[in-house]
């Protein structure tokens, strides 16, 4: 019963926020706004891009996710751009919120540059803030006005949230533990907030979720309703990517499973994954809900988006440390009045496009040196694309740039290079680098990502012809679980079965030849034929 209601509370949500057109701006003489929409700003973490139902995954259950697709303008191809920490939430969250590209700004401190919950409430926004702040507690004390339950800090035990509030006296509470599993924990913060905002200016309300970001640890129900119907394999698993990308050893996230990756630790951990993407999105209905109830929804923008992909056994990887499409491309949907209802577009976006994009809408010039482009021209039909391709740095290590159909990956480090065919190839399974035929799609790319390079500043020197890369195995290497695994993970996950150490101890570690690895390495990976997770 409580579902059916929530579900047509969500469907009133809707119809209003999409019947209703953008008021003009008004101004009282102190410079306060009246009727500019409020923002309500939903932020996953560590959610790849095809983990939508309504965006074409059959697979996971997000029905209220699927409502505002359906309510609202999808941004298809929306990407991270890159990154300078195998930390990418650092850089991305960064980069959201300064308008600007990792290579011109402290993307640790945020310091010198403004925010974009700053500047809207220099324009007469009121703001707040809960959940995830990876960036410092002197950039957030200077973004927002409110807020409850901010996690400083990258990751937690979802259980154990170590968390402060905003007091009155305008200083940070003493660390507390949430009393909540996280995802519930902030969207009753930020429930809370609007039933208790006074409407007498708009509000931005930055809601930092951070599921489904590991530990993969939903409420029982939400992973048991996937262990009864797993998720298949991403077409283009891997037991092992066959090359040193930099991020192979040493890493967190690739430690999360044993070398090589099975098929029966992937699924269980993509069940993991979905059911926490599921939680979420019932937090989400939650949080849609309580909106429609204090009657602010008629005039609110509401953004769903996350900082960046995951691999979770996409080209043999885990984490997100990769300028693969899986690590890098990221869910972007806008809803509110005067956007269109159940559209999308392919124009190439990115996360720093969220700040002049708000700009535009609600009406006011935004900061001069913003490096994004508003979106707003693409939903009106004004524009079919505001860039003609998708540059992704990452680190020293990874450079990436794509246009409509094809991407070339740069590896400068080993002198690496990979072509893929994403109209015919979208999972990036066959390297083409070394075809004849397609060495002119090399040379533009390569001058494309030049290009990008000089408009950007980054000075990181590209191969100029691609070297095989040196084949590796991990298989039986040594892994540790950090400080935020629960129990239950750590046993199933990191502790060997007796019966495997036993025969391990008595045969050896039998090691994939490393001929045979190298052969795997150039022009076609034999990839397994799996179902497709869209």
């Amino acid at each position: 019963m409580r579902t059916k209601r929530c579900a047509v509370w969500v469907l009133g949500l809707l119809l209003a926020i999409c019947s209703v057109p953008v008021r003009a701006s008004q101004e009282t003489p102190h410079g306060v706004t009246t009727n500019r929409p409020n923002i309500l700003f939903l932020f996953a973490d560590d959610q790849r891009a095809d983990t939508i139902a309504a965006l074409g995954n059959s697979h996971i259950k997000t029905p209220n996710i699927d409502r505002l697709v359906n309510a609202g303008f999808a941004f298809r191809t929306n990407y991270c751009f890159g990154g300078n920490s195998g930390a990418v939430c650092v850089p991305s969250r960064a980069m959201l919120m300064s308008g600007k590209t990792w290579l011109h700004i402290d993307t640790v401190s945020l310091k010198g540059v403004k925010l974009m919950p700053e500047f809207l409430a220099e324009n007469g926004y009121v703001t707040f803030g809960t959940g995830k702040w990876h960036n410092g507690q002197p950039s957030w004390l200077r973004a927002f006005q409110r807020g409850k339950t901010i996690m400083f800090g990258g990751m937690s035990d979802h259980t154990k949230v170590p968390v402060r509030d905003l007091g009155p006296d305008g200083k940070l509470t003493a660390e507390r533990t949430g009393e909540k599993f996280s995802s519930e924990l902030f969207a009753d913060s930020v429930i809370e907030f609007l039933r208790g905002h006074d409407g007498k200016r708009p509000f931005f309300a930055y809601v930092a979720f951070t599921a489904p970001h590991d530990p993969r640890m939903p409420p029982v129900p939400f992973r048991e309703m996937y262990y009864q119907n797993l998720p298949p394999l991403p077409a283009n698993f891997l037991p092992q990517l066959p090359f040193d990308n930099g991020m192979m050893q040493g890493g967190r996230d690739e430690n999360l499973a044993a070398w090589p990756r099975t098929e029966t630790v992937i699924r269980d951990q993509l069940a993991e994954y979905y059911g926490a993407i599921t939680h979420l999105d019932g937090q989400i209905g939650r949080i849609l809900e309580a909106l429609n109830q204090t009657g602010q929804a008629d005039n609110t923008i509401i953004i769903y988006a996350a900082d960046n992909g995951l691999a979770l056994g996409s080209h043999g990887l885990l984490g997100k440390q990769s300028v693969f499409e899986h690590s890098m491309r990221v869910p972007l949907i806008f809803v509110g009045p005067g956007i269109p209802q159940g559209k999308s577009s392919q124009a190439f976006s990115y996360l720093l496009d969220i700040f002049p994009t708000l700009c535009d809408v609600i009406g006011i010039q935004g900061p001069t040196d913003l490096e994004g482009h508003s979106l707003r021209p693409l939903w009106e039909g004004k524009k079919d694309r505001v860039r003609d391709s998708v540059f992704l740095p990452y680190i020293g290590i990874q450079r990436a740039v794509r246009d409509e159909r094809w991407k070339l990956i740069a590896y400068p480090k080993i002198g690496h290079l990979q072509l893929f065919d994403l109209g015919t190839d979208p999972d990036e399974r066959t390297n083409l680098v070394e075809r004849a035929d397609c060495a002119e799609h090399v040379r533009r790319l390569r001058e494309r990502m030049l290009q990008w390079q000089a408009k950007v500043g980054d000075t990181l020197p590209l191969p100029v012809a691609n070297r095989k890369p040196e084949a590796i195995d991990l298989t039986g290497r040594q892994r540790a679980p950090d400080q935020w695994q629960p129990g239950w993970i750590v046993k199933k996950y990191f502790r060997e079965p007796r019966r495997r150490r036993k025969a391990r101890a008595r045969l050896g570690s039998r090691r994939i030849r490393r001929e045979a690895l190298v052969e795997t390495v150039p022009s076609t990976w034999d990839f397994p034929r799996w179902g497709r997770l869209v």
